[in-house]
């Protein structure tokens, strides 16, 4: 589909097609990026994590991880990996007291104090430096212990991890930090349980993956227009659309056969008499501008009040898989779906058992979906392995599907940029 969506004019320059692969980097670094929201569900930052190649998995030396950190935003740019978001970094104490994070924009970092580094005077006096040329600073895996006071008093943000303090622990530590002006941030949240206790302990940061796993609702049946969504992404696929069962699909969706007409009887189409034909209305505005409106149509419609960063990730998924079928002899337009249709669970909380045997799919993307370890599931794999910073089975997978963890990068890396394009005209 991306050679679908791709027709949008200001992006087809910017980004190939997806029949030409991208052209691997030298000396390619790893990069995953986990979203930190805000309690409405808006992204609020990314916190990056960097590798140096697949044969360099973190061994224990942080300061040889943070030099490599440093570089990659050099060679990436920051602006490219969190959209202008602000870049959460975890640095070091060489990092910090050798003035090391002068590579990166102040304004638009957040240098995360490891746990590990000891509240000495070296420290806390390059801390209020850094801080004073701009940084903010937010403590990392936080827990109470002697000297820390000073970090507190110019830390913007203390992040807690919900997975090694338990509930007392984090009352005792936010009665502690009652003082402080800081924005809480509650780190590896994965359930909507999680989420309230956050929200009612004061935490007004969310860092996990939750909104990937919202409440899914029990006996809930999907509704009819989204089953009529999926058949369409799927015509949508094919070179040459079926016109009329494309116009049965889009006449059973009253939104979308609104925003068709209301598009062709628009001054952009000029049209010299009104359309009121959805099949005419098909013809007059062409295939490739329907896709473009009808995939953003569609895809906002089924994430409609879910967090939009879930439609940022189906996007990213999406175009990821896409342009990697072509390294793993896969159908491209099959994995574009697969990838889109990944999150579609979260996006109208039914469970993938109740969602798959109505989605009008091959049964090998079917099962996919249900998370079969097939080859068809591979990238998907991948994937979701790279967003959490798994390299170790980001390399076993690409080891055994026989890929090149450079290429899966670059379209990785591509995919960031095309899924914030599109959503531009969201």
């Amino acid at each position: 589909m991306a050679a679908r969506v791709e027709a949008l004019e200001s992006t087809e320059s910017s980004y190939p097609a997806v029949c030409s692969a991208p052209e691997p980097l030298a000396g390619v670094r790893y990069v995953a990026r986990q979203p930190i929201l805000d309690l409405r569900g808006k992204v609020h930052g990314y916190e990056l994590l960097f590798r140096n190649g697949p044969e360099a998995a973190f061994r224990g030396d942080g300061d040889m991880a943070t030099r490599t950190m440093l570089d990659s935003t050099v060679l990436f740019g920051l602006g490219r990996l969190t959209a202008g978001l602000p870049a959460f970094v975890n640095c070091t104490e060489e990092a910090l007291t050798r003035d090391l994070v002068h590579v990166m924009p102040s304004g638009m970092t957040v240098l995360e104090i490891l746990e590990d580094i000891e509240p000495s005077r070296l420290v806390i006096d390059a801390c209020r430096r850094l801080k004073a040329s701009g940084f903010r600073l937010a403590l990392d895996d936080f827990v109470w212990r002697p000297g820390i006071e000073p970090l507190v008093e110019i830390a913007d943000y203390i992040k807690v991890d919900f997975c090694v303090l338990d509930r007392r622990e984090r009352r005792r530590l936010l009665d502690r930090l009652s003082g402080a002006t800081v924005a809480l941030v509650a780190e590896k949240v994965e359930t909507q349980e999680q989420v309230r206790q956050a929200r009612d302990e004061g935490f007004t940061l969310l860092q996990g993956y939750y909104f990937c796993r919202p409440m899914l609702m029990e006996n809930h049946r999907i509704p009819a227009n989204r089953i009529s969504h999926v058949a369409i992404l799927r015509l949508m696929e094919s070179e040459s659309m079926d016109l009329r069962e494309l116009t049965r699909q889009v006449q059973r969706d009253t939104s979308l056969t609104y925003r068709l007409l209301r598009l062709i009887n628009s001054p952009a189409c000029a049209m010299q008499q009104e359309v009121r034909n959805v099949q005419a209305a098909l013809i007059a505005v062409g295939e490739e501008t329907f896709r473009r409106m009808a995939t953003l149509a569609i895809t906002s419609e089924l994430n409609a009040g879910q967090p939009a960063e879930l439609l940022r990730m189906a996007f990213v998924r999406a175009r990821f898989c896409e342009l990697a079928a072509l390294f793993a002899g896969l159908d491209y337009t099959e994995q574009y779906l697969l990838g889109l249709l990944s999150l579609l669970p979260a996006m109208l909380r039914i469970s993938m058992p109740e969602l798959a045997p109505s989605l009008p799919l091959r049964d090998e993307i079917r099962r996919s979906l249900l998370g079969e370890k097939i080859p068809e599931r591979s990238l998907l794999c991948w994937l979701e392995s790279h967003e959490r910073g798994k390299w170790e089975l980001c390399d076993l997978i690409a080891k055994r599907r026989e890929l090149r963890q450079e290429d899966l990068f670059q379209c990785y890396e591509e995919a960031l940029g095309w899924a914030e394009a599109v959503l531009q005209f969201s």
